[in-house]
């Protein structure tokens, strides 16, 4: 084995070790997770600081987080096309949080914030994420980007237990607040409300699309 390969071994062996025991990890429990003996790891690495941080690193990349995405069918209506895009952001969030938790930090790592391979890593999600909105850029009142936008707020939030005070939310509510906000489609206040929608829609909406009583129905083929 290479030590590129030795040093990617031990990585991958130490990253479930630091959500168990954080950064108090000892090497002889890392050795017997890697099946190595300990006197392996400083062959390749210069302290135990080091694969530690290398692990951590590790953890942030975005490349399981990408092939997950990947997965989802761009092809499916919006709505569960966007529950299955949070339950996989809400599964990494998590992850992370907890990883966070075990270390004993209230942010990630400062040394994260130089590695360019990490802020490459984030472009591409970010860009894979706009590629499952655009589709319905015309059944929208938000640019992709700030649909987008609200979603990652939305997720981040409605998973973090201490800011959703224990009541973490699910991809369903979180798809639907963002999706349909929170008002009642009768309310006065309502953007399509009925007398609004009267006064604006009585050819059947702007494009003859309306519903059975002429009011304008956004979004009907994603419910």
């Amino acid at each position: 084995m290479s030590p590129d390969q030795r040093r990617e071994a031990l990585v991958r062996a130490t990253r479930p070790l630091l959500h168990e025991y954080g950064r108090q990890v000892t090497t002889r429990q890392i050795a017997e997770a890697a099946g190595v003996a300990e006197g392996t790891i400083f062959r390749v690495f210069g302290s135990k600081d080091e694969l530690v941080d290398a692990a951590i690193v590790a953890c942030f990349e975005p490349t399981e987080l990408l092939r997950r995405l990947e997965e989802i069918d761009a092809g499916v209506p919006l709505r569960e096309r966007l529950h299955r895009v949070v339950a996989v952001l809400q599964q990494r969030y998590l992850a992370i949080f907890h990883l966070m938790r075990a270390l004993g930090a209230v942010a990630p790592p400062r040394h994260l914030h130089d590695d360019p391979t990490l802020a490459e890593g984030q472009a591409e999600v970010s860009a894979r994420l706009l590629a499952l909105i655009e589709p319905d850029a015309d059944h929208l009142r938000r640019t992709p980007e700030e649909v987008l936008h609200l979603l990652r707020l939305l997720t981040f939030a409605g998973s973090h237990a201490e800011i959703a005070d224990g009541r973490l939310l699910t991809p369903e509510q979180i798809v639907d607040t963002v999706l349909d906000g929170v008002l009642r489609p009768d309310a006065p206040d309502a953007p399509d409300a009925p007398e609004a929608a009267e006064a604006t829609h009585d050819d059947g909406g702007p494009d003859g699309d309306g519903g059975p009583d002429g009011d304008a129905v956004p979004n009907e083929k994603d419910r």
